[in-house]
């Protein structure tokens, strides 16, 4: 198959998807084009504060696109390209994108609560605490697997004398010295757009000249540490990425980022083509593989291709960056389509085309190691990737240098702008679960004792950032198995919950039933396995096993117990909860917000 062929399909079918059927239920719910947002009514030059749809847009998509699109994708292709292929277009339109709109959407029509509070509001308070436990310790596992996949990109390669491998080491090297200066490129960007209040063109041009600042001094400069080093930048980055206003990082990195994406995705599918038209582009990979023999071995197709391909077809991680983040930046509630079902679909648009670089790369480099470019050596999917997709750019007269450079700097992006996204969540639903209210709005001055101490912005970050690196010693490969079924249980908790809020509020909430069933089923099955697994490795290890598997099997056991409490109390309320019981909330004001918004309330 000429993987041309596929990047069409898929791409129209996606399009097809969100020009169908996510108009049909932003229609459905209902848009109210004349209504104030959260961000605009709640500004508070910290956590609200609204963003073009672009911004906004961008926040979106450069968090929840993170590592798995690309990992879970090739991964899953164990089972043959196209199941993996099917499951991303069939998950992605019918599943995440909705996912993803309706929690944005909930959250935008109800002052831009979280899902915890969501749930607190339409489930219960009991159901609110379990859940921001369990997505607390949803958040860790995400730190700890995507943190471990930027340190081994980044890491250098150590000859036998202690001296770097510059070789193999460079592109790395200079990757990781780009993406410290990022941090700085991005508050400078940021600063100097608020201070002279650029947009469009302007702010276009100021990107790409930082872009090339960036990339100009990384390549000049690279930076060559061990893996456990660069633990430590990257700590340093998530300490002050997680506690800082949004609009001083989190949304200039957001919004260069995605523009970083968006040539990354134009330079994939261009080089797809060229190497398309020099016959280079066939589809390698089996379509299908024996299915039987690997679950001969214990890789059940269901539910491990499910587990596996988390984002990219759905992904209940999305669901907190909608409601913790992107509801308080949305400034219009027409651009929650293209913020939430558009973002989602774009990201499996990135799956599809690591399905189709993977498929072709197959032959020469995959992650069983018998590629003829690895010596016998498993590739990662994000070695895989890129070079799949530099060797496309050198195919239309990028230099070789910069291609790999530019693309291990993607590959790394992708992960730690979901990184980053995910430590600001994680320290949000710490300080949550010691508020005493359900407001968006933490309040916290009155608290005292432990309550206040836990919920301190520093203390809530330290502390989910230090088991976050604990678990990341264990490797991304022992954790991901775990990831993807605790991800892919939070979605299903999700849509219950968005199941509920539209019973509740007199909308059509049937399409979001099947999902529902079959998250449940698939995420269960899948963390019983983990836990088997765990027990065995622990059963048959030594102490190095203990740290990592046991510490595995502790989080499995608790979120499979979290994960059961918290659908028990979302499906009671939803069968016992009488539809229209609940109105939409009474639009809430900041002092800000009214005195920025509210003569243009006045006059609506």
């Amino acid at each position: 198959m000429n993987g041309i062929v596929i990047v069409l399909v898929a791409a129209v079918v996606l399009v097809a998807g969100y020009v169908l059927y996510g108009r049909w239920l932003a229609k459905s719910w209902g848009v109210d084009a004349s209504a104030l947002t959260p961000a605009k009514r709640l500004e508070d030059d910290k956590n609200f504060s609204p963003a073009s749809c672009f911004t906004a847009f961008s926040h979106q998509f450069s968090s929840i696109c993170g590592a798995g699109p690309v990992t879970g994708t090739i991964a899953a292709m164990m089972f043959g390209w196209l199941p993996v292929l099917l499951w991303v277009l069939v998950g992605g339109i019918f599943f995440g994108a909705v996912h993803d709109f309706g929690a944005l959407y909930a959250s935008v029509k109800n002052n831009g609560k979280s899902l915890a509070q969501l749930i607190e509001k339409y489930i219960g308070r009991t159901g609110r605490k379990l859940f921001l436990i369990f997505s607390w310790l949803f958040t860790i596992i995400v730190i700890a697997a995507f943190v471990d996949m930027v340190a081994g990109t980044f890491q250098a390669t150590y000859l036998a004398d202690g001296s770097v491998d510059v070789a193999k080491s460079y592109a790395g090297g200079a990757a990781g010295t780009i993406s410290i200066l990022f941090t700085f490129v991005a508050i400078l960007f940021g600063w100097v757009n608020r201070r002279f209040g650029l947009s469009g063109a302007k702010e276009l041009v100021l990107a790409v000249v930082l872009f090339v600042a960036m990339f100009a001094v990384g390549m000049q400069v690279p930076l060559y540490l061990s893996k456990f080093g660069w633990f430590a930048v990257i700590a340093v980055y998530l300490l002050f990425a997680a506690a800082m206003p949004i609009q001083t990082l989190k949304q200039p990195r957001d919004y260069l980022t995605s523009i970083m994406m968006i040539v990354m995705i134009a330079c994939a599918v261009v080089g797809i083509f060229v190497l398309g038209a020099n016959g280079q582009a066939t589809m390698t990979a089996p379509m299908v593989a024996d299915v039987a023999a690997l679950a001969d071995k214990g890789s059940y197709i269901f539910p491990l291709l499910f587990v596996s391909v988390a984002c990219g077809a759905l992904s209940g991680f999305h669901s907190l960056v909608s409601t913790n983040t992107s509801s308080k930046q949305v400034s219009d509630e027409r651009d929650m389509l293209p913020v939430g079902y558009g973002a989602m679909v774009a990201e499996s648009f990135v799956g599809v085309l690591a399905i189709v670089v993977a498929a072709i790369m197959f032959s020469d480099l995959n992650t069983a190691g018998t590629g003829a470019l690895n010596n016998g050596v498993a590739a990662t999917p994000f070695q895989i990737f890129s070079q799949g997709v530099a060797r496309g750019m050198t195919a239309f007269g990028v230099d070789a240098t910069l291609a790999t450079v530019f693309m291990t700097m993607c590959v790394s992006a992708l992960a730690l702008t979901s990184v980053d996204a995910v430590a600001r969540i994680g320290r949000l639903s710490f300080q949550e679960f010691f508020a005493e209210g359900s407001d968006a709005a933490v309040a916290g001055p009155e608290r005292g004792g432990l309550a206040r101490v836990c919920s301190n912005t520093w203390v809530s970050t330290v502390v989910t950032l230090v088991l976050g690196f604990a678990l990341a010693f264990g490797g991304y490969n022992n954790i991901w198995p775990l990831f993807g079924a605790s991800n892919q249980l939070l979605g299903g908790m999700t849509m219950i919950a968005l199941a509920v809020f539209c019973k509740c509020t007199g909308r059509k909430g049937w399409m979001l039933y099947v999902p529902v069933a079959f998250l449940l089923v698939c995420t269960f099955t899948s963390l019983v396995q983990s836990i088997i697994g765990c027990v065995n490795a622990l059963a048959a290890g030594g102490a190095a096993v203990i740290a990592t598997s046991g510490l595995q099997l502790v989080f499995a056991i608790l979120i499979v117990i979290l994960g059961v409490f918290v659908a028990y109390h979302c499906l009671r309320e939803l069968f016992g909860k009488k539809a229209g019981s609940l109105p939409d909330e009474e639009p809430e004001w900041s002092e800000l917000g009214r005195e920025r918004w509210g003569a243009e309330a006045a006059e609506k």
